[in-house]
C-alpha cells in the first residue's frame, strides 16, 4: 500500500529477542503479528488526524497488545486503563481521594479540608497530556515523588494510551471522553486546574470494544475505526511460530490437526489464545500431535 507511513512495523513485529515463555493472554506487547495492511494503515490515520482509535472484534483477536507494541515501535510512553462498570469518564481524567479527606477530617474533629488539591490524583490521560503536571499532582496527593505509571520509554514527548473494553461502561462514558480527547485539554473541577496538550505532543488513543453493547453514534463518528478478525488457520500458525521460532514444524501439525477438530465438532477455529495455550502445552508436556494425550489436550484447550 502505497502512502507516506508514519508507523510502519511490518508484517510482524518481534520488538525483542523473548526467551521466556509465551502467556496466553499476553499483554506486553513484545510479539505482535500484522495480519494484513489494514491494520498499520489504521495506525497512521489515527496519528495523522489524532483521533481515537476504536478497535473491535473478537476477544482474543490482539485488540489490547496491538496498543502496547504500537508504543514500543514509535518510543511513545505507554498508559493504560480497563472500563468496568464502575468507571467513570473523569476516573480516566483524574479521580478525587474522598475517604482519605473524610478520614482527615474525622482526625479533625469532623472539618473537612475545604483545599481538595492533596486529594487530586491524575488518571492516564492527565500523565498522557502532560506528565510534568500530573507529577506534580501526585507528589501533592501522596505527600512523596511519584514514578510516571508508564509502562514504556519514561521520558518519552508522546504517548499511547489504551481505554480497554469501553462497551463496559456506562452509556454516558464515551460521549464524556469526547471533548478532552478532541479539545486536547479538560479542567480539574474542584480546583480550576487546566490540563492540556499540543498537537505535536497530543498521545495515541486506542479503544477497545467486544461490541457488547452498542456504542453512542456521535462518539464512533469521532473515531478511526477497525474491526480485527478472527486468524485463519494460516493466521495462528504466524502467531504461534512468533512467539515460539523453534517450534514450528510441531505448529503446523497442531494448526492441521485442529483445523480438521473444530470442523468435525462444528465449532469455529480456536482464538490466538486457546491456540497458544496449546502449543505451550504440546512444548511444556512433550504431547504428541495426533496421540491419544493430544486428544485429552484439545478437549481441555479447544473443544472444551
Amino acid at each position: 500500500m502505497d502512502y507516506k507511513k508514519i508507523f510502519n512495523p511490518g508484517p510482524a513485529s518481534r520488538s525483542v529477542e523473548d526467551k521466556q515463555d509465551a502467556l496466553a493472554d499476553r499483554r506486553d506487547g513484545r510479539v505482535y503479528v500484522y495480519h494484513n495492511a489494514d491494520v498499520p494503515l489504521a495506525v497512521n490515520v489515527a496519528l495523522a488526524t489524532r483521533r481515537p482509535l476504536l478497535l473491535r472484534g473478537r476477544s482474543g483477536t490482539g485488540k489490547s497488545s496491538l496498543a502496547r507494541n504500537v508504543a514500543i515501535n514509535l518510543g511513545f510512553r505507554y498508559y493504560e486503563a480497563v472500563v468496568t462498570s464502575r468507571t467513570h469518564a473523569r476516573d480516566l481524567l483524574w479521580e478525587v481521594d474522598l475517604l482519605r479527606r473524610l478520614h482527615l477530617a474525622q482526625l479533625r474533629e469532623g472539618e473537612l479540608d475545604p483545599d481538595m488539591t492533596a486529594f487530586i490524583e491524575p488518571g492516564v490521560l492527565w500523565w498522557a497530556f502532560d506528565p510534568q503536571s500530573a507529577a506534580t499532582q501526585a507528589k501533592m496527593a501522596a505527600g512523596k515523588e511519584v514514578p510516571d505509571p508508564t509502562f514504556e520509554h519514561p521520558g518519552a514527548a508522546q504517548a499511547v494510551v489504551l481505554i480497554d473494553e469501553i462497551d463496559k461502561a456506562e452509556p454516558d462514558v464515551p460521549n464524556n471522553l469526547l471533548v478532552p480527547l478532541g479539545s486536547l485539554q479538560f479542567q480539574v473541577e474542584e480546583t480550576r486546574l487546566p490540563v492540556k496538550t499540543t498537537p505535536e505532543t497530543a498521545p495515541l488513543v486506542f479503544i477497545t470494544s467486544n461490541d457488547e453493547r452498542e456504542l453512542p453514534p456521535a462518539f464512533l463518528r469521532r473515531c478511526i475505526q477497525l474491526e480485527l478478525p478472527s486468524p485463519d488457520t494460516e493466521g495462528l500458525k504466524k502467531i504461534a511460530e512468533a512467539h515460539f521460532p523453534n517450534f514450528t514444524d510441531t505448529i503446523a501439525k497442531i494448526a492441521t490437526l485442529l483445523e480438521e477438530s473444530t470442523k468435525k465438532a462444528g465449532r469455529p477455529l480456536p482464538a490466538p489464545p486457546e491456540f497458544l495455550d496449546t502449543v505451550k502445552a504440546c512444548r511444556q508436556m512433550d504431547i504428541v500431535p495426533g496421540t491419544k494425550a493430544w486428544e485429552s489436550l484439545i478437549q481441555i484447550t479447544v473443544l472444551k
